[in-house]
């Protein structure tokens, strides 16, 4: 009988620890389907394991002063001031730790908005409440809008997975090719927030934001607004729908032209 509650801790560990068990945790940060989301994800994690070494030295030099060198024990404290050698020491290591993040930050920063040489100009217009795409040079156009039914919205209905992420009309986009976006919004600021490709910008009115993304794989990636915009700001998700250069350009060339906003 008292082992029970044992065997179920250990169960409990076992389960916690397995591979399967940490595959549905999303704490981190997505690595995406881009080269660009995959730097931005190398990047984060070189800088987050800097931190815990720092925080693991850090914490060390301190707990061990307070084990061994508290006052039960006699410690007595030094007595010092304006030690020229401590100041450059404390000067010079945390100088080399921020360079050292400092320069690979830069070359993902300055290649994050490298959006020259683009295969395929996409322009994205934030309203309240829903998404306009334009694919600018061939002459379609259309808006995106949630699919998700008004019963599941108001709780009369059961909410199916994709509940507030499906749309009536996806980006549609070849992978394999250069995508430059540009994000702009007709009312209010809004932000266009797909983490598998590495695109969190702000759409706002009389402004333009660039940036682009090359999709690796097929499939369908996710996203939703992400700057605060009104009532129904939870309302507007993002799907992206990538497929292979020859799909894309049958779908493109089955496309109506311009459709109006209005």
């Amino acid at each position: 009988m008292g082992l029970k509650p044992l065997q179920t801790g250990v169960a409990f560990v076992l389960a916690f620890f397995s591979g399967n068990a940490w595959a549905d945790y999303t704490f981190n940060m997505t690595r995406g389907v881009t080269s660009i989301s995959r730097d931005m994800y190398r990047l984060h994690m070189m800088i987050f394991w800097i931190c815990v070494a720092i925080g693991i030295v850090v914490f060390a030099v301190m707990f061990y002063a307070i084990i061994y060198h508290r006052h039960s024990k006699g410690a007595k404290a030094a007595h010092f001031h304006e030690n020229t050698t401590v100041e450059i020491i404390w000067t010079i290591i945390p100088v080399l730790i921020l360079v050292g993040m400092a320069v690979p930050a830069t070359k993902v920063l300055i290649r994050m908005n490298d959006t020259t040489d683009s295969d395929l100009t996409i322009k994205v217009t934030g309203y309240q409440w829903r998404w306009e795409y334009e694919y600018m040079g061939k002459d379609v156009r259309f808006l995106s809008n949630i699919k998700t039914p008004a019963e599941q919205i108001k709780n009369r209905d059961i909410k199916n997975p994709l509940y507030l992420l499906e749309v009536d009309k996806p980006l549609v986009v070849p992978i394999g090719k250069k995508i430059r976006f540009l994000t702009t919004a007709s009312d209010v600021i809004h932000s266009w927030w797909v983490p598998a490709l590495g695109i969190k910008k702000d759409a706002i009115p009389g402004s333009i934001n660039e940036a682009w993304a090359t999709i690796d794989h097929v499939g369908i990636y996710r996203g939703q607004c992400a700057e605060l915009c009104g009532v129904n700001h939870g309302f507007m998700p993002i799907v992206v729908d990538a497929r292979t250069p020859e799909a894309f350009e049958e779908w493109l060339n089955q496309q109506p032209k311009k459709e109006s906003h209005s």
